[in-house]
């Protein structure tokens, strides 16, 4: 009767069962794990997006398949802006013109449509590891296999662009269709450097695969982290290249207000097209015709585009402040010869932590959940290949962070 796309009915790791039992019991948990700006005490406009919302014209609907003109044109602006981003350091420029532009209601449902067009059923992307596992998830739903390449990391985080290559002539690979890169990845917090975003272009391009960036957390790199080398600054894949060319390979960038602005309740995301002049027009005209099929976003989040844009610029800001302020309470306390370690990152909402490896990973963060009260992810979690780490949010009230690293601390000795 039902599908078998997804193994049902999930299974339930230790963590979560412990986590179900504490919270059955009531009692307050530190929790550092948390990705919902609107729930780590940030002074929110309220009233402000309540009046962006109130444009008479939502009272009527006249949808457009791309999104209205006006919202993609509010997107555009706001991608092409310059300056420096919610945590101080530049932002890498980005083209977005909006008749390349599709709206969607999140980056979920871009990756959904893009799933859509570039594969069959069975057909392979490839995405990076360490990573963010909802991957899997959005593959399966729309029956396209997942196949992980590597990031490793050495002085910092950077692609394996040798295994890349391998695996998109892999038989394994089954002729993969898109790279995913994620800009700057969740959760190493390692960007796409000037150098890679050249060479799988061409690596895309000889293999006839398509490249989709992730580029949700761009405006959130961090300040002081310099580049390692003259190929190693932080771009966008819209970032024009030599002499303005656009890329070689069909290119899709998204975004959205969830990340970007802090308003993940407001459900806009979207999907920037660049490459060959051909292949981009017939990728764009696809991805209406999938598009007008759903009908998804609102119309009122796209009257209010503009407005929630300009307010988001200042939610923004207030979250990389909190980001920020964290980041630094996490390096005073991990200072150079502790048995702890900051790896090295460039940006987004989150730390990892290298810890001593007395223990497994898993019982280290089951531990830290019932004796101490403190929610933490393991590294597993996202597939870093060895023990032991944990991913630290780095958005909560900067008391409890503080609070939660101080436990962190205890735990394993240092």
């Amino acid at each position: 009767m039902f599908s078998t796309r997804l193994a049902w009915p999930p299974r339930q790791n230790r963590l979560a069962a412990l986590l179900g039992e504490k919270r059955a019991r009531g009692g307050r948990l530190l929790d550092l794990t948390e990705s919902n700006p609107t729930r780590v005490g940030l002074d929110y406009p309220a009233a402000r997006l309540a009046a962006a919302l109130s444009d008479p014209e939502i009272a009527s609907y006249d949808p457009d398949p791309r999104g209205l003109p006006a919202a993609r044109a509010a997107v555009a602006a706001w991608c092409e802006r310059g300056g420096p981003g919610a945590c101080g350091a530049p932002r890498p420029a980005q083209v977005a013109a909006p008749e390349s532009m599709v709206l969607t209601a999140s980056t979920s449902e871009a990756y959904a449509f893009l799933f859509r067009m570039l594969c069959d059923p069975g057909d392979t992307v490839l995405v990076p590891a360490p990573s963010y596992p909802l991957f899997d998830y959005l593959a399966a739903i729309d029956g396209v296999h997942v196949v992980s390449y590597p990031l490793v990391l050495d002085e910092r985080w950077r692609i394996d662009l040798e295994a890349l290559a391998r695996l998109l002539v892999h038989p394994a690979a089954r002729a993969a269709r898109a790279v995913v890169v994620v800009n700057p990845n969740n959760p190493t917090g390692s960007a796409l450097s000037s150098g890679e975003r050249a060479a799988i272009d061409t690596l895309c391009a000889r293999a006839g695969a398509a490249l989709i960036s992730d580029e949700v957390f761009l405006d959130y790199l961090w300040e002081g982290v310099p580049p390692a080398g003259p190929d190693a600054a932080p771009v966008s894949a819209t970032t024009p290249g030599p002499g303005g060319a656009s890329p070689a390979a069909l290119t899709f960038t998204l975004g959205g207000l969830s990340k970007s602005c802090g308003l993940p309740q407001m459900k806009l995301g979207w999907v920037l097209a660049d490459g060959p002049g051909a292949a981009r027009a017939e990728a764009l005209e696809r991805l209406e015709f999938i598009a007008d099929a759903y009908l998804s976003v609102g119309a009122p989040v796209q009257r209010a585009a503009g407005r929630l844009l300009a307010i988001g610029g200042e939610i923004a800001a207030l979250v990389g402040a909190r980001v920020g302020e964290n980041l630094a309470t996490l390096r005073a306390a991990v200072p150079d010869g502790s048995p702890c370690r900051v790896l090295p990152a460039d940006g987004g909402w989150c730390a990892v932590l290298q810890v001593p490896a007395v223990r497994p990973e898993e019982d280290l963060v089951l531990a830290l959940l019932r004796d101490d009260d403190l929610l933490v992810h393991p590294g597993y979690f996202f597939d870093f290949p060895r023990e032991t780490f944990l991913v630290l949010s780095l958005l909560p009230r900067p008391a409890d962070f503080r609070a939660a690293l101080d436990r962190i601390l205890a735990r394993v000795g240092a």
